[in-house]
């Protein structure tokens, strides 16, 4: 759950809703519109942790290439792997 405010409202009062934060996020509007959101740091900090991180793959070493071309996948996406019908069928 989180709670909405305006930016006007956060300015006079920023301690408490920056207590309020840490128990949950705080929406702060501008011109009625969301705009920014005040949280947690531990919240941020777990957010942040699901960035996907890009690696080229020219940058792998000889053993994560290895550890790739040795993985294999669990049996659970196989549907992925039939074939699509063609609307012509």
């Amino acid at each position: 759950m989180s709670s909405t405010v305006t930016a006007a409202e956060v300015s006079k009062n920023f301690g408490a809703y920056q207590d309020a934060a840490v128990r949950e996020p705080v929406i702060i509007t501008k011109n009625g519109r969301p705009r920014t959101v005040l949280m947690g740091y531990e919240d941020f900090v777990r957010l942040s942790k699901r960035d996907r991180r890009v690696q080229r793959t020219v940058d792998l070493t000889d053993a994560e290439i290895a550890a790739v071309e040795a993985s294999e996948m669990t049996p659970e996406p196989d549907h992925l792997n039939v074939p699509a019908k063609h609307a012509a069928d």
